[in-house]
């Protein structure tokens, strides 16, 4: 554990406030949901809790059969993360934060369309990959992450197989998160 020599006190309802340049940081907002573990050593640990990364094996299943399929590289995220990848090199994106821009269309519930004029969306932080075709995940009301098909060379834009392949994704994917 990294220590960020903040010190807070618990009140008689038994909560903390966890301060804002950690929140800001790690991208939690109010009404977010938290894991809570404790560790060996009596510490307490906050994790931000993934409905789509408790399912992580199966997305991956799933992103590697839409790419077999149709050869769309494809990721899926949660709010924080590249959780499956298929037809790129994983450790390129799998586990790395998700840009800030792609996190913006994900708050805002907004699809994204990658045209020759468009602006490049970043798939990950560090600048990796860049979105041909985006829908959010959204289950239960809330967005829960995201689907794409990964830009190409040879491909500027998306074609509308390639449109549905992932919005049926999408939806599939919420609706096996809704059980």
């Amino acid at each position: 554990m990294k220590a960020t020599g903040i010190v807070r006190r618990i009140d008689d309802l038994g909560r903390v406030v966890i301060p804002k340049e950690i929140r800001r940081s790690l991208r939690i907002r109010e009404g977010e949901p938290l894991e809570i573990f404790t560790d060996n050593e009596g510490g307490v640990i906050f994790k931000k809790y993934s409905p789509v990364g408790e399912v992580g094996e199966f997305t991956m299943q799933y992103a590697e059969a839409i790419n077999k399929t149709s050869g769309i590289p494809v990721a899926i995220c949660d709010l924080d993360s590249v959780i499956a990848v298929a037809g790129v090199p994983k450790k390129e994106f799998l586990e790395k934060p998700i840009s800030n821009t792609l996190a913006n269309l994900l708050e805002h519930r907004q699809n994204y369309v990658a045209t020759p004029s468009s602006e490049e969306i970043p798939i990950t932080e560090s600048g990796n990959g860049k979105v041909s075709y985006m829908t959010p995940i959204i289950s239960e009301g809330s967005v829960i992450g995201a689907i794409m098909s990964l830009k190409s060379e040879d491909k500027p834009a998306p074609d509308e197989t390639e449109k549905k392949l992932i919005n049926t994704g999408a939806l599939f994917l919420s609706k096996q998160l809704e059980i």
